[in-house]
């Protein structure tokens, strides 16, 4: 008797093994429905850790567009930019301890009316998951967590320097221009080391009519500045600038170096300095909630944000 109840035990204890395997691989299935393709959904919130969700979710939704747009991993996490859908297969589950499991899967593309791309590789992706009060979630993608983090540390520190340089331009040499409403300086940058940050700044200033952003003064200033960190707060300490008239080109050579095609190709062209204006007009705009839909320069036509 003792042999056959043991028999039946590990019969059991077998049989609930799998049962719970593959209630783990399903939930791994379900899962990789959620897994941000292009966007992020918000009902993915139910399906994802809370911090997985807000480091995505900061990434997808509070920073600049413009600026995250150049991270395409981020935005196509399993399809490119080609029109096809995802196809998962769950190839393996591994529970690493109570809470943790990571899931092996496997992603093909197709196309929409359900056929499947024939030029398109299977690629091997890996699903980090962790049991929440008792719901199997997604804690990470491919290790997309930590570069997302990563990212999120080195945007902020570049935002707190873009704010630097803005709050100087305004103070410092906003204050030399007809004064508007608003003082909304354009930041080129051409290349930063260390603490030195070169570019080619424009200074403006608007009046608010209707919906539109009127410039009423500004100019340009080129050149190089030192930004120093204070107790966690940047702090421009020099400005060197290009000279005006015939010295302006041998002090631009001198001030950017190696840089200096670069800064060439950007200061002559209108075609980059009209998308980094409208760029940068668009997400004060957004920033500070502004009712304007266009800007104009004096005689100019209006153009669109």
């Amino acid at each position: 008797m003792r042999k056959i109840s043991s028999i039946i035990l590990a019969a059991l204890l077998l049989a609930a093994c799998t049962n719970s395997e593959e209630q783990l691989r399903k939930r791994a299935f379900e899962l990789c429905q959620y897994i941000p393709d292009h966007e992020l959904l918000e009902k993915s919130k139910g399906y994802m850790t809370e911090d997985f969700y807000n480091v995505l979710d900061t990434m997808f939704n509070h920073l600049p567009e413009f600026e995250a747009m150049d991270h395409e991993w981020l935005y196509y996490f399993v399809t490119g930019n080609g029109g096809t859908i995802a196809d998962y297969t769950v190839v393996s589950v591994e529970q690493t301890d109570k809470t943790h499991a990571i899931a092996t899967i496997n992603v093909r593309q197709k196309w929409e009316d359900g056929s499947f791309d024939p030029t398109s590789d299977i690629e091997e992706h890996k699903l980090s998951m962790e049991k929440v009060n008792g719901q199997w979630l997604i804690s990470d993608f491919d290790g997309h967590k930590a570069d997302c983090i990563r990212h999120i540390a080195l945007n902020r520190e570049e935002q707190a320097v873009r704010a630097a340089i803005s709050d100087y331009l305004v103070r410092e040499i906003g204050e030399h221009y007809m004064k508007g409403e608003l003082c909304i300086p354009v930041l080129m940058m051409i290349h930063e080391e260390d603490e030195l940050f070169m570019g080619d700044f424009w200074v403006l200033w608007y009046n608010i009519v209707g919906d539109t952003l009127k410039c009423v003064s500004g100019g340009n200033h080129t050149g190089c500045m030192t930004l120093n960190n204070q107790n966690g707060k940047y702090i421009v300490t020099n400005f060197e600038q290009t000279v005006d008239g015939a010295g302006n080109e041998a002090s631009a050579k001198r001030i950017f170096g190696n840089y200096y095609d670069i800064y060439q190709n950007v200061h002559s062209s209108e075609v980059v300095r009209k998308a980094v204006r409208t760029e940068q007009l668009q997400e004060y705009i957004k920033r500070n909630n502004l009712a304007v839909k266009y800007y104009q320069d004096y005689g100019q036509p209006a153009i669109k944000l």
